[in-house]
């Protein structure tokens, strides 16, 4: 089945302020998540006049209209991605001695997924760990970003102490950024819901995603998006790594199996009642999610915490994956809060 697809490719201007799980100031998150991006759009959803309707299409609807992966860095037109955890870190004897070590790379170049499903072997002299960012980058050349450190001072009016601060971030090299993928239900998903989707993140684009929006962090230039179809705008039409000589590579696109196969997550994931996933199969690993309200009706409450599966995982269901939004809110909080659990998934081939 192809769905809508939506890519959204974002180059900040300044710092950018990821919480991290924690809550630790002198800490920084490197992935924006999917439940962030979508609610950082209702907000701007909310602000355009759209709130009640878009609900109603997505966190209240047992098949949402639309839905967001989580934000991954690029760096020029090389997109990276957290890589399907049955395929990272590659198992070959001959990979397991090589000098790169690549159970250290938390993000990939999303060419290097068709690789690793085509079957063919990377060439571990063309690749390098960049520490800093985690990203597999070519030999020599930088990560698409740093984490820094910004010092403030905060000064009492009354006595003039001054109490010294850091606050961590994300500091991006030119050229870099983060993106993600939107995908719609069907076509009449995509005809109502593309023209404010893209005007929500041009408004955040200008406010701020993230923390410390008031300092002018989180901000990026205006965003450039990639239409196309689910999943061949992720798998479909990637140039591939060139095999070694007289070895054929597969240029075919990845597509849908019958039956139940892999599904690899690129947003965090929130089972639905409904969906059949076969949780004796595959790879995957769950995060807990926290965090403060921000309303007008009020803010700064913690959110009730929430367990769901991670970016990178392997899941196998029979019918694709749905997710769910449960809600979150602090009891006796004046409106749900709602945690987007839904799954943006790419369907993989088997790898024997």
């Amino acid at each position: 089945m192809m769905n809508p697809g939506l890519v959204v490719k974002l180059r900040p201007t300044g710092p950018w302020r990821i919480g991290p799980d924690s809550g630790a100031r002198n800490q920084v998150d490197v992935i924006y998540h999917s439940d962030s991006l979508y609610s950082a759009v209702t907000s701007a959803l909310g602000r355009l006049g759209a709130l009640d309707e878009w609900l109603d299409a997505t966190a209240r609807n047992g098949s949402p209209a639309v839905c967001f992966s989580s934000c991954f860095p690029f760096v020029e037109e090389m997109n990276f991605v957290i890589p399907p955890r049955t395929l990272w870190p590659p198992s070959s004897p001959a990979l397991l001695a090589a000098r790169v070590r690549w159970k250290s790379a938390r993000f990939v170049p999303l060419a290097m997924v068709q690789t690793l499903v085509s079957g063919q072997t990377l060439d571990e002299n063309r690749w390098a760990v960049d520490g800093p960012s985690g990203c597999l980058v070519l030999a020599g050349v930088p990560g698409p970003f740093r984490t820094g450190l910004r010092f403030n001072g905060a000064v009492d009016r009354l006595t003039g102490a001054v109490e010294r601060h850091s606050t961590a971030c994300l500091e991006f090299r030119p050229g870099a950024g983060l993106w993600a993928v939107v995908s719609f239900a069907d076509e009449a998903a995509h005809a109502r819901w593309l023209g404010p989707v893209k005007t929500a993140l041009r408004l955040l684009a200008d406010s701020g995603f993230g923390g410390e929006r008031s300092r002018g962090w989180g901000r990026a230039e205006a965003p450039q998006f990639i239409e196309g179809a689910l999943p061949d705008i992720i798998l479909g039409t990637l140039p591939i790594e060139e095999p070694p000589t007289g070895e054929q590579s597969n240029p075919e696109p990845v597509r849908e199996a019958a039956g139940v196969q892999p599904q690899w997550l690129l947003s965090l994931f929130t089972p639905a009642a409904g969906d059949a996933v076969d949780w004796e199969r595959g790879s995957y690993t769950v995060v807990e999610r926290g965090g403060r309200v921000e309303s007008p009706s009020r803010s700064g409450e913690l959110k009730k915490q929430v367990q769901m599966v991670a970016e990178g995982s392997v899941l196998y269901a029979a019918a694709g994956l749905r997710g769910s939004a449960p809600d979150v809110a602090p009891e006796g909080f004046a409106h749900p809060v709602f945690r987007a659990g839904f799954a943006l998934s790419i369907p993989l081939p088997e790898v024997s």
